[in-house]
């Protein structure tokens, strides 16, 4: 049975995973600061292969210990989102690479690591020409530089994938509402009604089981792509904001969409994106983006009233 390190494990993306890796098999430790006060990872407690850790991805005595009795290691702990790092820049920064930097000391070179990166790093771009893995790195973001910098250092080592992931969406038992499509379709489904900055702005998407699955598919077939960057995301979910919007209307009947004449979205990403280079090593995403509607369109009816994002 291997042995699978996940930090940050109770997080939007990370509380999904681990289900994914106790149904395949693999032995679990999730560890977790819970900065956010959730308990997405109730459900494991009585499964025999899983553990949790309270701790600090950037606690040295920590994980080196767990570092040591472990196979794997796909360290996910980190401030996700523009606007989230924006508010503690110093956080943002050791978090997002420090703990990598870290960890990349503390492992072994026979270690398996595969990490989620972010294809926000490709920037503004055209929104015409797909990005590829070897386009270049612009980020705008104080996050997108930091996963940059961070992939940049844990691929130097060779024995780590890195997942350029898509804009995530779907249900989570740690829910993220600050996330474009799961916030369109819980605005959609609360308030009838969406207001679009630069409509015309694209990028693609990702179902969170997906995400899960492509980790999965990394372990399993890690000696063959290691070393890399990979993007992970949906094929035919490189998006306009229009276009998404529309996708919800056809679900949500009766919504409003309007387009904002004065202002501008703060992200100003706009690229379309290319995963065919992990669809030839044999990962496709296959979760559609109407799919995703269908699901958190229903996850909205049960969710209590209260901040769900990155604050």
């Amino acid at each position: 049975m291997e042995r699978v390190l996940v930090t940050g494990a109770a997080g939007y993306v990370g509380s999904v995973l681990v289900g994914h890796l106790l149904q395949r098999g693999y032995s679990v430790t999730a560890l977790d600061n819970l900065h956010y006060r959730q308990c997405g990872l109730l459900s494991y407690a009585a499964h025999p292969s899983f553990d949790f850790v309270l701790g600090d991805a950037r606690d040295e005595r920590v994980m080196k210990d767990l570092a040591a009795r472990h196979d794997a290691v796909l360290p996910l702990a980190a401030i996700v989102g523009a606007p989230a790092c924006d508010r503690d820049p110093g956080l943002a920064r050791s978090v997002n690479l420090d703990a990598i930097v870290l960890l990349n000391r503390l492992r072994s070179p026979s270690q398996k690591c595969v990490w989620p990166c972010t294809n926000s790093g490709y920037g503004t771009k055209s929104g015409e020409m797909h990005c590829t893995e070897d386009s270049p790195l612009e980020p705008i973001s104080l996050y997108g530089t930091t996963k940059v910098q961070a992939e940049k250092e844990l691929l130097s080592r060779g024995n780590a994938i890195s997942l350029r992931l898509a804009t995530v969406f779907g249900p989570s038992p740690r829910m993220r509402l600050d996330l474009l499509v799961n916030d369109f379709v819980y605005r959609a489904v609360r308030d009838r009604f969406l207001v679009l900055y630069e409509p015309h702005f694209k990028r693609n998407f990702v179902h969170i089981d997906d995400v899960a699955e492509a980790f999965l598919f990394g372990l399993e077939h890690f000696d063959g792509m290691k070393g890399e960057a990979y993007n992970v995301g949906l094929d035919d979910a490189n998006l306009s904001k229009a276009e998404l919007a529309e996708r919800i209307r056809r679900q949500v009947p009766g919504l409003s969409i309007q387009v904002a004449e004065v202002g501008t979205d703060p992200d100003k990403r706009n690229y379309v994106v290319s995963n065919e280079k992990i669809r030839r090593r044999g990962f496709s995403a296959r979760r559609s983006i109407d799919e995703g509607i269908r699901q958190l369109i229903l996850l909205y009816r049960m969710l209590p009233a209260g901040p769900y994002g990155n604050v």
